[in-house]
């Protein structure tokens, strides 16, 4: 594989983070059209939620083929590297999926509205594989650090 060519993980890595600006900008651009017209707890919600969540793992499934296809032979293995990267990103990125659950568990405990606690697993979900993703370009763009 040439210096230049891209392994077939950090191909991934960088459609993870196009798939997941798109996500969610559409699902907040019906969100929030929705909520034009309706007081935001109110707002419906569950069917836009469930369709952007189909609609991510359905383009990273095809986005995935795409990547294997165009990645030569050479760039499919799996070395110490993309695995030292893939444990730092996901280490990196637990500690927002925790702080959103916690802050679920709160809101559920204060009895608020299930649309904010199923907004607040929402977006703990997604800044969480955002941040992992971002995490990830970073370090095949810059090297892994020693722990």
């Amino acid at each position: 594989m040439a210096d230049n060519d891209m392994a077939y993980e950090e191909k991934i890595a960088w459609a993870g983070l196009i798939v997941a600006i798109v996500h969610i900008s559409v699902y907040l651009t019906v969100l929030l059209s929705r909520a034009a017209v309706t007081p935001m707890p109110e707002t419906p919600y569950v069917d836009a939620m469930l369709w952007s969540l189909g609609a991510g793992v359905v383009a990273m499934i095809i986005v995935s083929i795409i990547a294997a296809i165009t990645t030569g032979k050479d760039g499919h293995g799996t070395d110490i590297r993309d695995k030292q990267i893939k444990a730092r990103a996901e280490f990196t990125s637990r500690g927002v999926l925790i702080a959103a659950a916690l802050a679920a568990l709160v809101f559920a405990m204060l009895e608020l509205d299930p649309f904010w606690i199923a907004h607040v697993l929402y977006l703990g979900f997604f800044f969480s594989a955002f941040l992992e993703t971002i995490t990830k370009i970073a370090l095949y763009r810059g090297g892994v650090p020693a722990w």
